[in-house]
């Protein structure tokens, strides 16, 4: 039987990833790599607040889930090759296919170009540019190494974690929020701030080894309303102490109440759309198929326009906001129709063959 609230969430997410992006775009508190203000809309960056703590976090923990599914029903080699066919091909190949385009806007708006040397030589420059299109792609990067970490794991730890798992209640759950908080303090890389590896990778395997279960998800469920109600608390406390701090890093990013706000967040997801989104829908089905698509191609086409608008033009920030959201969703879209019809480079920045599956 389909999770139908495990669709929901993917999407819900995905959707406020890009939601996410256009506010980071012209937003007055992480302004590095990004267009900067626009317009007086400070009330924006809120939205920031409310939303990084956990959506990436959420993301791990249903990977790790769906790798559980995935695994009762097919072999340790066919998974192996599933994951690097769908997450390490785009990541890896696909950037050197493709990232070209986004780190070329990427430097753009960064001034990079105004400081390169000239005598680097155009195959360098390249290399260059596609790196710094890796954009989005890290986070399948690091799902890849999670998911060949995971197999290791299954040998060692023979099904314990699992049935101990399944057994937790609500405190148990709610305290794994500590764990979470260690888990937050190691493993981040001191420049690209988006590695996290700690939380990251406590979140997958959680999701693994004890969210999987329908026992957990059933507490998770009975206890939705109050997990949401500590959710919004903890989210109002944080946006207003950590307010005009930078969100990303430290001593922010992993603080007990952004981390508390954040764990907080993923299992009230879990249990309100399991208690109230466990149904299907053509919108669900569509956005099911085209949300990896619009989370590999939305941020190109966000920074692109934002990007040229805010260059060779002079309307005004709330049109420029406008037209940057637009694009965002309906470019991301158009550009996943494109390249998911022409094979090559389907496989190449997909990872597809012939379906068009979601992958995260």
């Amino acid at each position: 039987m389909r999770k139908y609230y495990i669709d929901r969430i993917r999407t819900v997410t995905i959707i406020l990833v890009v939601v996410y992006h256009i506010i980071y775009m012209f937003n007055s508190v992480v302004t590095e790599g990004v267009i900067g203000p626009i317009m007086q809309a400070k009330g924006l960056n809120v939205i920031q607040y409310l939303l990084y703590p956990w959506f990436m976090v959420i993301l791990f923990l249903l990977s790790g889930m769906c790798s559980n599914y995935y695994l009762q029903t097919h072999t340790a080699k066919e998974y192996v090759s599933s994951r690097t066919r769908k997450l390490l091909v785009p990541s890896t190949i696909g950037i050197l296919v493709f990232g070209w385009a986004q780190g070329y806007i990427n430097m753009a708006i960064s001034h990079a170009f105004e400081t390169m040397s000239d005598q680097i030589p155009g195959a360098v420059s390249y290399l260059i540019m596609c790196v710094s299109g890796t954009g989005v792609l890290w986070t399948i990067q690091v799902m890849w190494i999670f998911s060949m970490l995971l197999i290791l794991v299954r040998k060692i730890e023979k099904g314990y974690l699992q049935r101990a798992g399944k057994k937790l209640g609500i405190i148990g759950l709610v305290l794994l929020g500590i764990l979470a908080w260690g888990a937050a303090q190691i493993l981040n890389t001191p420049v690209i701030a988006v590695y996290r590896f700690g939380i990251y990778g406590f979140a997958f395997f959680a999701g693994y080894f004890i969210f999987a279960a329908e026992e957990v998800t059933d507490t998770l469920k009975k206890y939705a309303l109050w997990l949401v109600g500590a959710a919004c608390i903890l989210g109002i406390l944080y946006a207003w102490h950590d307010y005009g701090n930078n969100y990303a890093v430290e001593p922010s990013v992993n603080s007990p109440l952004a981390v508390a706000y954040g764990w907080m967040m993923c299992l009230a997801m879990l249990g309100a759309m399991k208690r109230f989104g466990n149904n299907g829908s053509r919108f669900l089905t569509f956005m099911t198929k085209k949300s990896f698509g619009l989370y590999v191609f939305h941020y190109l086409a966000l920074s692109a326009c934002a990007y040229y608008l805010t260059q060779y033009t002079r309307l005004p920030g709330a049109v420029i906001y406008i037209l940057t959201a637009l694009a965002a969703f309906l470019g991301g879209l158009a550009l996943y129709e494109i390249i998911s019809r022409i094979p090559v480079l389907r496989f190449c920045i997909l990872g597809m063959k012939g379906e068009k599956k979601n992958v995260l």
